[in-house]
């Protein structure tokens, strides 16, 4: 399949165009319309500092089932205990930025580049990106963000100061989204720490099948306060 270049048109292959890797398309822009756009068609942008905006949609497709998130007995006690605080859209800058810029075992650099950062960020402005807090002694130690569109969150990056900071934020995230009947959060691209929490790969077309069904749903837009409500 060839890797299409985009126009100024708001406008995306089809999905199953893309390459092997899930390359789909290059070139386009980081607006709020076109990124809603590529969420709702199971395309997200990734790429790093010196390259054009590179558009994916992989092939098998990782996506974390509600029901099946997994709680270690350790990460059970740390919930139970209430050792970090946790809240919802407080600090959405802080928390990209972190993500952007915690230094991740084996990782040099990031896709979290400035250009991403202001896209989301103005996401998050529109009501459509969403942050998940953790904190210990009034200080930020993990969390995590992504977009969400009717009964569907597509986790973007998480961070973590502390050991089990971001499982206590992610924790947080799938009960939240479990109140609201969510139907999923896509985790994009498979690795050995999504898996241990219960993620599991599935095709793209059986990926898409879920999306158009979640994206049925209205989608619950605003600051995401502590207190779940419809």
């Amino acid at each position: 399949m060839p890797v299409y270049r985009l126009i100024d048109e708001l406008v995306f292959p089809p999905p199953h165009h893309a390459e092997p890797d899930g390359l789909l398309a290059v070139g386009g822009d980081l607006s709020s319309e076109r990124l809603l756009l590529a969420y709702r068609m199971g395309i997200f942008p990734w790429y790093g500092e010196g390259q054009p905006i590179l558009w994916w949609s992989p092939d098998p497709r990782l996506v974390l089932d509600l029901q099946n998130f997994h709680i270690s007995r350790r990460l059970h006690q740390m919930l139970r205990k209430r050792v970090f605080q946790v809240t919802f859209d407080r600090v959405f800058a802080k928390v990209i930025q972190a993500c952007a810029t915690t230094p991740r075992k084996g990782q040099q650099g990031t896709w979290i580049i400035p250009e991403m950062r202001t896209a989301y960020i103005r996401l998050h402005e529109l009501g459509y990106c969403h942050s998940v807090e953790s904190w210990r002694d009034g200080e930020l130690v993990g969390g995590i963000y992504g977009v969400s569109l009717g009964r569907a969150f597509f986790g973007e990056s998480m961070f973590f100061r502390i050991s089990d900071a971001s499982k206590v934020a992610l924790a947080a995230l799938v009960e939240r989204l479990k109140a609201w009947d969510f139907h999923m959060i896509d985790a994009q691209v498979t690795t050995r720490h999504l898996i241990s929490l219960g993620a599991q790969e599935m095709s793209r077309k059986l990926f898409l099948r879920k999306l158009e069904k979640a994206l049925r749903f209205s989608t619950i837009r605003g600051k995401w306060d502590i207190n779940p409500s419809r």
